[in-house]
């Protein structure tokens, strides 16, 4: 029974969602995006204790490379996404190579400068990033051939729970994994792992590359199911928005990257609808408030102790 009973919950959730919450598919696969695009920055933080400023550089090149392929014509929806998880991939493994030799404040530095650069250089590029104005009016075709994206977010939504849940599969494996146990130890105690004769450098460009793939994963997810992408994708605020969420979940538990996305999501929508103009105020007293109360996060709460 405890074999199954996590896929019966994701189940139930997702039907309960679905059907008692027509009007909200949108919002609820804009949460599915932002858990993903959490779920990766866990596995740098979460796991290996590895801090970054610039996961956005692959969440955003993910959203580009799923965004290029439909506008030339490559509107197919599972093989761009395979394509974004490859370009988000080998964009980490790239950046996991330099940042292995940094630890600490250098390398949180290093990846907030990486991102602030590419986030300039899209928006300089209009003739490849359409700049400010993106990429407009993609067409994505039907999911398996059959299941058109409609405008009530129907097929998005089912898509973006599949991926999610697939996604918090894998990390569960990963944990459990020798590789993710590795990452734990070497969030814990990097001088006595590399006491033992392990390779940190090594550890620390999986963890990029297998960040890097989810997060690449994350971003095509956003294109696809707006048909739109723009360089904001790459701005500093995803960065930081997507570390202050992990946070509000929880660091070091993986349902803290679903957690954290969901009270951050409904709380934005629901200030946004209470005032548009200081909605970002009142979010900010929310968010302070819930850090007071839960420093931990809000799985602390559950595991004080831990």
């Amino acid at each position: 029974m405890r074999r199954w009973a996590e896929p019966l919950a994701w189940a139930v959730a997702a039907l309960a969602i679905f059907w008692g919450l027509p009007d909200r598919l949108a919002l609820a696969t804009h949460i599915s995006v932002l858990a993903l695009f959490a779920l990766s920055l866990h596995v740098l933080t979460g796991l290996g204790g590895i801090l970054s400023l610039g996961q956005a550089v692959f969440f955003g090149l993910g959203a580009y490379t799923a965004g290029k392929l439909a506008q030339a014509g490559w509107d197919e929806p599972l093989s761009g996404l395979l394509a974004a998880a490859l370009v988000g991939g080998v964009a980490g493994g790239l950046a996991g190579s330099v940042l292995a030799r940094l630890r600490g404040l250098p390398a949180l530095m290093v990846t907030l400068g990486l991102g602030l650069l590419l986030h300039e250089a899209a928006l300089r590029l209009p003739g490849l990033t359409g700049g400010e104005d993106g990429l407009p009016s993609l067409t994505i075709a039907p999911l398996f051939g059959t299941f058109a994206f409609d405008l009530w977010g129907r097929t998005a939504y089912w898509y973006g729970v599949a991926l999610l849940a697939l996604g918090f599969w894998g990390v569960k494996r990963l944990e459990a994994a020798p590789f993710g146990l590795s990452l734990r130890a070497l969030h814990d105690n990097p001088v006595r792992m590399q006491a033992l004769g392990m390779s940190i450098a090594a550890r620390v460009r999986g963890a990029y590359l297998i960040a890097g793939a989810l997060a690449g994963v994350a971003g095509g997810l956003l294109t696809q199911t707006t048909q739109f992408v723009s360089a904001e994708v790459f701005s500093f605020h995803r960065s930081a928005d997507i570390l202050v969420m992990l946070i509000l979940g929880g660091i070091g538990r993986r349902y803290g990257a679903l957690l954290g996305p969901l009270l951050y999501a409904i709380l934005r929508d629901f200030l946004a609808a209470w005032h548009p103009a200081y909605w970002g105020a009142g979010l900010g007293v929310a968010l302070m408030a819930i850090v007071l109360l839960a420093p931990k996060g809000l799985l602390g709460l559950r595991y004080p102790g831990q």
